[in-house]
């Protein structure tokens, strides 16, 4: 995974699918870790109208400005729709959070020119990172 410093380093807005405003989802705090590091975070959450300070949208496609990184809080049967619309959107890489796993729709993305992660905490990441870790 030699591209996730440059991808944290060059990410500067990212979209959180199934961002939860209950501080006990995982969503929450890595979101709220991520917002504290420096990044804007938008949540893409049907079933919510704002988290962490930010106007929730239903889906990718509502979001009105440009996204860097789609980040992936959903089961991993719903990865290829989130895919299609990451690529639709003209996001630059996905992010499936851990346990989130799905190489077709990951391949879907990389031939359409997004940048991969698959199966890897942000959060740690970004730790490593800020560690000098990475």
């Amino acid at each position: 995974m030699s591209e996730i410093p440059e991808l944290l380093k060059s990410t500067r807005t990212i979209a959180v699918v199934g961002l939860s405003s209950s501080p006990m989802r995982p969503s929450n705090g890595v979101s709220e870790y991520m917002k504290r590091a420096g990044y804007r975070i938008i949540p893409v959450n049907p079933n919510e109208t704002e988290v962490l300070g930010e106007k929730s949208y239903a889906k990718l496609e509502d979001v009105p400005f440009a996204i860097d990184m789609v980040n992936v809080f959903r089961r991993s049967e719903h990865v290829p729709e989130i895919v299609d619309s990451a690529i639709r959107i003209g996001a630059k890489s996905i992010w499936m959070q851990e346990g989130v796993i799905h190489e077709r729709a990951a391949e879907n993305a990389r031939k359409a020119g997004l940048a991969v992660v698959m199966d890897r905490c942000l959060l740690k990441e970004h730790r490593k990172l800020e560690r000098g870790v990475l």
